[in-house]
């Protein structure tokens, strides 16, 4: 049974299709199995290629850019990072059956942190506050102006519009009043003034990889950005419990206002993730859920 649609403008995409856009465009893999993969991902569709290499198929046009993003900057920031991590080995264009351009990646063994839990969260805490440390050292960081949909790591008065529009249909999700007050708190701290650096900008269970209980690598850069590193400090709170978030904050050293920041755009993320998936996408909710929990009680 295929997957619950989860936008209005997504495309359908199944086996058959996949296998025809490999046969068509990429023959040389033309032989190898194509078997859809259960994902709580919310961008592509993606399925396994044979035993080594996956297919990712962006299910809207919105969904594009990230897999644009990936192709043109995962070769500048892969090799800074001590974690596995995507690797882009092929490219497929639109056809006359499918609109978008599609890639082949190789397949990173494990399960992301939904579907296995971590074994130790301080060891967690640790391997991820490096990852943050590791993409906010990276040299090469774009300018202004050359990256493709950048859409996040920008002032968090950008998102404002988008908070407002979603909030009030939480009534029922969420404590509102409690919500709105958080973000409000986050829009007034300081905005971020230092240099640009690079964001995962989406560092959610769904896309973390365990192996054997231990954080081993970071899937699906399409959210990647440059700019405030509160896009990042965000995974203390969706991936972290309260002695383990301490550990990530020594470890990454976020100033106050930072780290303020970052608690709004988790709030923020709830209010608009809560009502838009709350039929089609449990590990979307779960997750908001549970990161907008953990900053709650953290500010009690």
């Amino acid at each position: 049974m295929p997957p619950p649609r989860l936008h209005d403008d997504e495309v359908e995409i199944d086996i058959a299709l996949a296998q025809r856009l490999v046969a068509e465009q990429l023959p040389r893999y033309a032989s190898l199995p194509v078997r859809r993969v259960a994902s709580g991902g919310t961008e592509n569709a993606v399925f396994r290629l044979g035993d080594d290499l996956a297919l990712r198929l962006p299910l809207t046009p919105g969904a594009v850019g990230g897999l644009l993003k990936e192709i043109r900057w995962l070769p500048v920031v892969g090799p800074h990072l001590t974690l596995d991590v995507p690797e882009v080995v092929a490219t497929g264009a639109p056809a006359a059956d499918y609109p978008f351009p599609w890639a082949v990646v190789r397949w990173l063994p494990g399960n992301d942190a939904l579907a296995e839990e971590f074994t130790s969260l301080a060891d967690t805490a640790r391997r991820l506050g490096e990852v943050v440390l590791e993409l906010q050292a990276i040299p090469d960081v774009p300018p202004p102006g050359s990256q493709e949909d950048f859409g996040r790591g920008g002032p968090l008065v950008g998102r404002d519009p988008a908070f407002r529009e979603f909030i009030v249909r939480c009534d029922g999700l969420l404590d509102v009043e409690r919500v709105t007050s958080i973000w409000d708190d986050a829009l007034a701290a300081p905005a971020w003034t230092g240099p640009s650096v690079w964001l995962h900008a989406d560092l959610l269970p769904g896309n973390l990889l365990v192996r054997d209980g231990v954080l081993a690598g970071v899937l699906d850069f399409g959210a990647m950005a440059t700019g405030d590193p509160a896009y990042d400090i965000t995974a203390a709170w969706h991936v972290l419990d309260g002695p383990s978030r301490r550990t990530f904050r020594e470890i990454v050293q976020p100033d106050d206002a930072t780290w303020l920041r970052a608690q709004g755009l988790v709030v923020s993320g709830a209010a608009i993730a809560l009502p838009y998936y709350q039929h089609t996408n449990p590990s979307m909710v779960e997750t908001a859920r549970r990161g907008l929990a953990a900053v709650v009680s953290d500010q009690r």
